[in-house]
């Protein structure tokens, strides 16, 4: 998805500007956990990861996507990727996805045995 915005102002006229977004997001595995990822093209990205091109997530599978987010900078994305990996931001992504992890309980628990919360 590319984001348009029109510039005013003496050198640029009025020509927009064309800007990608970049994508933080978050499946659920079979297995109960959680992967965290950022990409330019969503779509593909996920499509990658259910045919199993994506080493982390190919015995995985199948997979499904529970969350994203857009940002304009690969910087942010990148900064709300590292800090949902922290023991902190798990917890608080769990918290905040907690209804949909619910409804996610028939599927299998974490590899430990105990069900995903």
């Amino acid at each position: 998805m590319a984001i348009i915005f029109p510039c005013h102002g003496k050198d640029t006229g009025s020509t927009p500007v064309t800007r990608s977004m970049y994508y933080f997001y978050v499946l659920f595995l079979n297995n109960g956990n959680l992967y965290k990822g950022i990409t330019l093209d969503l779509s593909r990205r996920i499509k990658e990861h259910k045919i199993g091109k994506v080493k982390s997530t190919k015995h995985k599978r199948p997979i499904k996507l529970i969350h994203y987010e857009a940002y304009l900078l690969k910087s942010d994305a990148q900064r709300k990727e590292k800090y949902l990996k922290t023991t902190e931001g798990r917890r608080f992504l769990r918290q905040q996805i907690k209804d949909v992890l619910k409804n996610n309980e028939g599927s299998p628990g974490h590899t430990t045995g105990r069900p995903v919360e």
